[in-house]
Order: structure tokens, then sequence, then C-alpha cells
């Protein structure tokens, strides 16, 4: 985040929130939106994706008693985004500034900056922690949080219904263990003279503006190593190998992306480890379906079953069978629902089974069963199921 967007973001807007909103309001409006936007509620939504980051960063300046006191603090300066002379602008007229020569502090012999409004030493202390640098002089180097990882894994049908723990090997770069992760040899790489061990640069954008961008020297590592280690060639960073037993939650469906936080890689210097995403494939299964919540099932019956009605029982996914009343004159096709049989909701209830009646037309008939179907049609010779159908199509 650059010093520019800092000032100009109104997290109190990205939340829905009033700037005097206690912290259990903005815990609960980040919550609420959290769960609107989340990517795993919102697949392939590239809006609600970017719409999820601005509410998370928001949180996490608002959700911190600090953090957020240095905002106020710094909105409150720049008027909301808009840099307010002090008594020393003069006549309120408008002059080009650097942000980073505020924030920066006093140079040299601690001139201030005109206009500066008396701040003398500048305001690294104010924004040193949202920022994670220090004032003039800093040679701290910065967090930097872990990389994000994908990974796939293809489950059988019933563990995606059921929920399964599989193993997972992933291979990410990791702090290297030849040089603790330093990139030197000898363990003891210098700061960066280009970015003073911050990781970054400012560059100038126009109107007195200035964004920040990685350092290219450091790779924005804020060290640069004497003696490069032979592993990792100076980066700190080398590939692992890990095996990672993974919780696929019940009720996961096809091609679903799950996010795990604080799964990828870990960071460097303190930093947060990345996530990890698994894109999970379902096996298909030989006799059941799945159709959101439910599961579905083709049961085959006679014909003197569903002219006559009867009981039929049908297969459940992992439990024992479940009995059906099949009405008389049953027709083929229609779904009938077993309550409770089918896959497990996110609120840990289970959607139901749907049945699928199949009127199966014998091939080969005996003698006696052959005589009895002349009966039948003989005893129904007047009826003609077709005839609204021709009626119809005579009207039309």
């Amino acid at each position: 985040m650059s010093t520019k967007d800092f000032v100009e973001k109104d997290y109190y807007k990205v939340l829905g929130v009033p700037k005097d909103a206690t912290d259990a309001e903005i815990k609960k409006a980040y919550r609420k939106l959290a769960r609107e936007f989340h990517p795993d509620a919102n697949k392939s939504d590239a809006k609600a994706e970017e719409r999820f980051k601005e509410i998370s960063e928001a949180n996490d300046v608002l959700g911190d008693t600090k953090r957020r006191k240095e905002y106020d603090e710094a909105r409150a300066l720049f008027g909301n985004g808009g840099f307010r002379p002090g008594p020393g602008a003069g006549g309120g007229g408008s002059f080009n500034f650097d942000l980073g020569d505020i924030f920066g502090g006093a140079q040299g012999g601690g001139a201030q900056q005109p206009g500066a409004g008396g701040f003398g030493g500048g305001l690294g202390d104010v924004f040193g922690g949202l920022f994670n640098r220090g004032g003039a002089g800093t040679t701290r180097t910065q967090p930097r949080r872990g990389q994000d990882i994908e990974s796939e894994v293809t489950l059988s049908f019933t563990e995606a219904v059921d929920g399964a723990t599989v193993p997972l090997r992933m291979s990410s770069q990791a702090p290297c263990k030849a040089c603790s992760g330093t990139g030197d040899k000898n363990g003891t790489p210098r700061v960066c003279p280009t970015c003073v061990g911050t990781g970054q640069v400012s560059r100038g954008t126009g109107g007195g503006f200035s964004l920040t961008d990685p350092c290219v020297d450091c790779k924005g590592r804020g060290l640069i190593a004497e003696n490069p280690c032979d592993v990792c060639k100076g980066s700190g960073r080398a590939k692992s190998s890990r095996t990672m037993q993974v919780r696929i939650p019940a009720g996961v469906s096809d091609n679903q992306r799950i996010r795990l936080r604080g799964k990828g890689t870990p960071g460097e210097r303190g930093g947060p480890a990345g996530d990890l995403y698994v894109v999970v494939h379902v096996d298909a299964h030989p006799v059941f379906g799945r159709r959101g919540d439910n599961l579905t099932v083709t049961v085959p019956v006679t014909f003197v079953e569903a002219a006559l009605g009867g009981e039929v029982k049908v297969p459940t996914l992992g439990g024992p069978p479940v009995t059906l009343k099949l009405p008389a004159g049953t027709p083929n096709g229609r779904t009938m629902r077993a309550r409770g049989k089918g896959a497990v909701r996110k609120d840990g209830t289970r959607g139901d089974l749907l049945v699928t009646v199949d009127v199966v037309v014998p091939k080969d008939l005996e003698a006696s069963a052959r005589d009895a179907l002349e009966a039948y049609r003989k005893a129904t010779a007047d009826e003609d199921p077709r005839a609204e159908l021709f009626q119809a199509a005579k009207g039309a």
C-alpha cells in the first residue's frame, strides 16, 4: 500500500460504518461483508474477490486500535485525502509537495519543509507502524508475506459427500536452511543502500506525489548478500517439500476451490505465511448423482408396481436402504423424495435423496405372462392414451 493510497482510501465507507463506530460494530460489519464477498462463495467472480480484498484491507487498519488511531490522525491531517496547508503555507495558495518528504521527516540539518506547519521531525512516528517503516535513518528490514500456493486433490464421491482428511505433498519456496534464510554464506547480509532496508523505493508520478515500488537492487528484500549462498544464490529462499494432512469439509462439490489461511509459503523476517488454495475434483459414482445438497438415484420398477402401486426399497449412500411407497398409477420418470438422505450441508444437516422411477419393460415374456398381457389388452381396448394428443394437434 502506498502512502497516497492510504490517505485517499475511506476505510469506514468500505465497511459501511460511521467514523465513531465501536470496535464491536467494526468487527460485526467486517464479518458480514466477508461472508458475502468471500471467494469461496463467489466462484470466478473477479469483482467479488476485489471487494473482499478491500474489506480485508479496511479491517486490518480499523480492526487494530493503534493502526486505527494512526489512520484517523492521518485523515484529519490531510483532510480526508487532500493536504491542508499549515499557517506557513500562506493565503491558502496551492503548492506541489512530495508525501515521501513529509513521511520521511526533515533531512540534513533538520530544516522543515515549506508549509509543514511546524511538524519538526516529520510524520514517521505516525506512519511508521502502519506501513512497517520507521522514520528517517531507520535501517530495519521489513517482514514479507509468503506467497499463496495452489494444489489439487481428487476425492471419491463418498469422500466428497462425507468429508475426508487427505495428505497433500507441497513443493514451495521456504527460508533456505543452508543460510537460515539470510541469503549470505556467513549469515551476515548488509542492508541495501538503495532502499535503506525497507525493500521499497519511491518514484515521482507528477503533481508532487510519489508512489512506492519494490526495490530492484535487493528485489524487495531490504538485504544484499556480500557472499551469496550456494544453495539459494543470495535470495534467502529455496525449494522445500512437505506433506500436510488437509481436512476437506463435507459436502464439497466438483471443481470447488477451498482456501486454507496460513498454509501457503512461509513468510520472511516474521511475515505471515501465504494461503493454500485446494481445487477439489470428485470422481463419479456408479449409482448416485449430485444436485446441490441433494443426492439422486434412478430406481427401476416393474410395470405391475407402477400400475398397481407398492413398496420399493431404495439404496442410500453409506447407509441402510429406505422403503418408499409407490402410488398406484405412477408414471415413468416421476421423482420421489427420501428426506435427510442426501449430502451434508454447511450447517451440519443433510439434503434429500431424490428417487426417480424408471418403469422397466420386459424384453422376453413367458407364455403365462404373455397371455395375461393379452387379456389386459383386450380389457382396455377402448382406452386410447393418444386421443387427447391428436385432438390438441388438430386444434392448434
